[in-house]
């Protein structure tokens, strides 16, 4: 078997549980309308969801967010890269970008490219590298005894100040919330479509939830979760500029915490801070806002791990195009 159709691939991932969010037939349907075009492929029991994002001149850059079993591929899995190969080659790819599934730390990377010569590092990965990671194993108290003592207190200020929290399918005025923080905080923010369709391909399948914070009805905050098998990941969330004061954000990540905790999940995601390392995340959060770090001091809260991805490796099919994408693209990315 090679390439497969999204029901197959659906079935390969139900056999590997703990397969990352990014890897599920259901991101790469929707990436399907924002511009990706998804391959799947299965060889020697080994799989991989590839997404192509067109280039002028009918070329393409390929792309494995988060490979699934990364860690278990072996020299034996010679025909597995050449189906990568073939599939790169027939979409015309200047280069495929992998990202393993797995934390710095880890020998994957190394052993990934011991067994494929031609995979480089590369200088960027796409998805965040540096994350928070929250344990969830433990009960509710537990949890939020690992906590700082301001978000625990936050969390309990929330809920005496009359937050609560529910379950909610309101696509359209999350998206009007996502536009103000994004306008707030100076990041992009996907259409409404993008976020509509995100719902309506997890939400079904229990993969997804909408939380929404409330105060006498009127919504505050809202974030969209995921969960896949023991993991899940905070993904999109916002907040408008009424009411700060009640801490709505802070009980809103409580719940969703407990909504993973629900669905049996060991660990969860806070899904992107600035990439430094512990010690200088400490010594500037406080008067640093841009990018990343406007959120890292709400996150750092939480009392997870500060975990590193792996550095994403490059596999290059035209080395002059490759050049020239990296000069006047890929950085900008």
């Amino acid at each position: 078997m090679s390439q497969v159709t999204l029901s197959e691939w659906n079935q390969f991932i139900a056999n590997h549980p703990n397969a990352h969010l990014l890897q599920m037939g259901e991101w790469g349907e929707l990436k399907n309308e924002f511009g990706w075009k998804p391959v799947r492929i299965i060889s020697e029991n080994i799989g991989a969801q590839i997404l192509f994002r067109k280039l002028p001149l009918d070329l393409t850059i390929g792309y494995i967010p988060k490979l699934v079993n990364s860690n278990q591929l072996s020299e034996t899995s010679e025909q597995f890269w050449n189906e990568v190969d073939s599939v790169c080659k027939k979409n015309k790819a200047i280069f495929l970008k992998i990202e393993p599934d797995t934390w710095e730390d880890s020998s994957t990377t190394n052993q990934l490219r011991i067994m494929n010569h031609a995979l480089r590092t590369s200088p960027h990965n796409i998805q965040p590298p540096n994350t928070i990671i929250i344990s969830i194993k433990e009960d509710e108290e537990n949890i939020l005894s690992r906590m700082k003592p301001k978000c625990r207190y936050n969390i309990r200020l929330a809920e005496k100040k009359g937050v609560t929290v529910r379950a909610w399918d309101d696509v359209a005025s999350f998206h009007q919330m996502m536009l103000i923080t994004g306008g707030r905080d100076n990041f992009g923010v996907h259409s409404k479509e993008y976020y509509q369709r995100a719902y309506d391909l997890f939400h079904p399948k229990g993969i997804c939830e909408l939380l929404v914070a409330e105060y006498e009805g009127k919504p505050l905050a809202s974030l969209m979760v995921f969960a896949n098998g023991k993991r899940a990941w905070y993904v999109y969330g916002a907040s408008n500029n009424e009411e700060r004061n009640r801490m709505p954000t802070y009980l809103l990540q409580w719940e969703a915490i407990r909504w993973a905790k629900s669905k049996g999940c060991d660990e969860y995601d806070l899904w992107g801070v600035p990439d430094e390392d512990e010690k200088t995340l400490e010594a500037n959060f406080e008067s640093r806002h841009d990018g990343l770090w406007g959120v890292y001091r709400f996150k750092r809260g939480f009392g997870g791990d500060l975990k590193r991805a792996a550095q994403a490796l490059d596999k290059v099919y035209n080395p002059l195009l490759y050049w020239m994408y990296l000069k006047f693209i890929g950085n900008r990315e």
